[in-house]
């Protein structure tokens, strides 16, 4: 096993959208292409926006994409011991110090820097005082003056930046509640996180988390940062755009391994190849080829790449999954009367044109209901179902009960017989046929419909058409 360890570490304020999840695939990957561990930790310290829902539905989100993790969870908010243990001991050091000036004077020093041309941060009233813990007091890291801060980012190449630029940044708050730079520095070493591969929001944290590590005389993890995702407008991502949370891909009705394999293509290519299996993306993932420019999230292409894992599925999940959709819409005593099995006989006939479980699923109705039932389009009965397309399917039913063996050959068979000898043409047969076992113009091939449906049912459906 290699020695990578990766991390996701979510703040559960919201739930977990699309943006979040692909950070959180690409961890997993470079763990998992390496053979190393994966953690999960929920930052959850800010106890006024988090909320036990978002914890539930980021871990929902996680288990739904696949994105397995190591060990147990860690929440945040169960360290804040350790957190002031680790301040308390760079205070001891003297790498940290107690800082007593007000919001007021802090903000007058930014101004004063600003008006003066100079980088707008605290200007170390209090670096030196040897101030002690005291009410409204916060704790402050003595950072270098001088020098750079530099790493090696796995996506974004060489990153320096002047110490200069950097001022003493809290540690502590005034309310003895540690920051997030802290805290995460603490979380990652304590928890033998190695590789932290983010979103490029963190960028400027990643210098002062340094001196973090350093002040403590712990080895600095890789850093990685991926550009965010743009909408087709090439601004940030929205939801009118397709930012939404995972869960909400999952009741629109998209399949986990499309939505995965699409998140990873934005930022990520190996060639050209589009669709990748999971043991291929964990075969293949490599920060080398993630990129440096945000990527752009197209809904038609990831509609399209959600059609094509519906066509490769096992037509047997499809149905189990159908069966769980109409479950959500209908009664339980009515969505109990249909069952997996009356999906499985219509599945591998819409596989090829449904772009979703929720497209699949309507046009999976006109298989599920009994004749009586059926709903009938209007414009289409007005149009094809007329006196004279009634009459030959009239005739042809006979025909078609005479069958002692249904199927596509025999049915085939007799239609091709019945077109002879009424010496018309398919067209002329095909729309109202179509019409009146399904209900409406656009279905499979009319064959194996009538198959997917047996012979009583479409026996049935002729009937109430002809009468309609």
């Amino acid at each position: 096993m290699s020695d990578i360890v990766s991390r996701f570490a979510p703040s559960p304020t919201g739930y977990l959208h699309i943006g979040g999840a692909r950070t959180a695939l690409f961890a997993w990957l470079l763990a998992r292409s390496q053979g190393g561990r994966f953690l999960l930790r929920i930052e959850d310290t800010d106890r006024e926006r988090s909320t036990q829902a978002a914890t539930d539905a980021i871990i929902d989100s996680m288990k739904w994409l696949g994105l397995d993790h190591d060990g147990d969870i860690v929440f945040q908010s169960d360290r804040v011991d350790r957190h002031n243990e680790v301040i308390d001991q760079l205070i001891a050091s003297g790498h940290a110090y107690y800082c007593d000036c007000t919001k007021e004077q802090v903000d007058a020093m930014r101004e004063t820097a600003r008006q003066e041309g100079r980088k707008p941060k605290y200007d170390g009233t209090c670096r030196e005082k040897g101030l002690g813990a005291g009410e409204n007091r916060v704790v402050r890291l003595k950072a270098p003056l001088d020098g750079v801060t530099a790493y090696e980012d796995m996506v974004k190449g060489t990153i320096a930046v002047e110490n200069a630029e950097m001022d003493d940044m809290i540690l502590r708050r005034s309310d003895g509640s540690p920051t997030y730079n802290l805290a995460v520095v603490v979380d990652d070493h304590d928890m033998g996180v190695n590789h932290v591969l983010r979103g490029d929001d963190h960028v400027n944290n990643t210098p002062r988390q340094i001196l973090i590590y350093r002040a403590m005389g712990w080895e600095v993890p890789r850093f990685g940062h991926v550009p965010m995702i743009l909408g087709p407008d090439k601004k940030k991502l929205s939801k009118r755009h397709g930012a939404l949370s995972v869960m909400e891909y999952e009741k629109m009705g998209y399949l986990p391994e499309a939505v995965v394999n699409y998140l990873v293509r934005l930022g990520w290519s190996f060639g050209d190849q589009e669709l990748f299996s999971r043991e291929e993306l964990i075969e293949h993932f490599s920060t080398d080829h993630l990129g440096n420019s945000p990527s752009v999230f197209d809904l038609q292409k990831f509609e399209w790449m959600n059609g094509q894992y519906m066509q490769q599925a096992d037509p047997d999940r499809l149905a189990g999954l159908l069966c769980d959709f109409l479950s959500r819409e209908v009664e339980e005593e009515e969505a109990a009367k249909v069952g997996k099995a009356d999906f499985a006989k219509c599945v591998p006939l819409l596989q090829p044109r449904a772009k979703s479980l929720i497209d699949m699923l309507e046009q999976a109705r006109c298989f599920i209901v009994d004749a009586p039932f059926l709903m009938y389009d209007e414009k289409a009965v007005k149009k094809f179902l007329t006196p004279e397309a009634k009459a030959l399917l009239e005739e042809l039913a006979p025909r078609i009960e005479a069958l002692t063996d249904f199927t596509q050959e025999t049915l085939e068979e007799i239609h091709r017989q019945f077109l002879e000898d009424k010496d018309i043409k398919f067209k002329v047969i095909a729309q109202p046929l179509r019409v009146a076992i399904t209900g409406k113009t656009k279905s499979p091939g009319l064959f194996e419909t009538m198959l997917a449906l047996g012979k009583d049912q479409t026996l049935a459906r002729i009937k109430r058409a002809c009468e309609l």
